[in-house]
């Protein structure tokens, strides 16, 4: 059976694709709609059974890709961008052509240590989408609130006043959008019976709120990939490691920069809430630091928490009960 390795460098508008067969290699440039993609799969269907797809996570722009290739069987991979990057050690020049090699290459040394891409559900596509205006909102939120900030010290006469003032409106606006966003996300939940389920099932945990449910969601598909909670604890960036290197480089275990930002941001705020509340990550938490740990480490340590008892109610079917052991 002929196999072959295709690597699909993404853009707004089209998609290169280099297709690896016997070392024989073939360059294609379409662009990035539905149609020009199910044309070109087509082909290669026909001629290459078995065909190892590769792809960066790039968000929006996978969304037609993912539309086609959820009707084949190929085996497809979708990477973080910065796994690639720093697998294909010290290179010169960049572009499009090059860079659908270089995943191809990527994929034929290393497709036997990732999992297969599985199509997520409509109501995770919609959710990931809804959440990622909603981020785009609360940015716009800021922004604006710092402007407020910078001319209520420098209003000086009615033009800046009033500017402050349609500051503000914006701001209500904004807001207002932000509650729409959420409400199209629950109409979103409760319309799939399972994701509602469990997502009902991990907001049973102290701290964990809608937005953080919500996130952990579609950062696992629907709970369908990234299930093991060490694998979802490195990629939120909350697991520590050692730096150490012979006898002059030491340094005590920290978290990686490389995590998922979102993940980790909201799983930094379900933490504070948590040790807020009087529950057993509250108990951990005051004894960790009563020990002389440091209240950061610990907190960090609460938010791997978090995601290991999440991912074993999903795993066990159950809720989160005030009794657990927390060594």
């Amino acid at each position: 059976m002929k196999r072959i390795y295709v690597g699909i460098d993404i853009s707004k508008s089209t998609l290169d694709f280099c297709v690896n067969s016997d070392e024989h290699l073939s360059f294609y440039k379409i662009d990035n709609k539905v149609n020009s993609i199910q044309k070109l799969l087509e082909n290669i269907a026909k001629e290459y059974p078995e065909a190892f797809i590769c792809m960066e996570n790039t968000g929006y722009y996978n969304f037609s890709l993912y539309e086609v290739l959820k009707e084949f069987t190929f085996n497809v991979y979708v990477i973080d961008p910065k796994h690639i990057k720093r697998s294909i050690g010290l290179v010169r020049g960049k572009n499009d052509k090059v860079d659908a090699e270089r995943i191809a290459v990527f994929i034929e040394r290393n497709h036997q240590d990732f999992e297969c891409w599985q199509p997520a559900s409509a109501s995770v596509k919609t959710i990931k989408i809804l959440l990622s205006q909603r981020r785009h909102k609360i940015k716009q939120r800021k922004g604006i609130k710092q402007q407020i900030s910078d001319l209520k010290a420098i209003a000086f006469n009615q033009a800046t006043k009033k500017l402050i003032k349609i500051n503000e409106k914006n701001i209500k606006e904004i807001s207002k959008h932000i509650a729409q966003i959420e409400t199209l996300i629950k109409k979103e939940v409760d319309a799939d019976p399972y994701l509602k389920k469990e997502i009902k099932r991990i907001k049973t945990i102290p701290g964990v709120g809608a937005i953080t449910a919500w996130t952990i969601a579609v950062k696992t598909e629907g709970f369908k990939r990234l299930t093991n909670p060490r694998k979802l604890a490195c990629f939120a960036g909350v697991v520590p490691f050692e730096q150490q290197s012979g006898s002059s480089l030491k340094t005590r275990p920290r978290v990686s920069k490389m995590a998922d930002l979102q993940l980790k941001s909201v799983l930094q705020m379900a933490a504070m809430r948590a040790v807020r509340l009087k529950n057993d990550l509250q108990n951990y938490y005051l004894r960790k630091v009563e020990e002389g740990k440091n209240k950061m480490s610990v907190l960090n340590a609460v938010r791997n928490k978090l995601i290991h008892i999440a991912m074993a109610l999903i795993k066990n079917q159950s809720y989160y009960k005030n009794r657990l052991v927390l060594s």
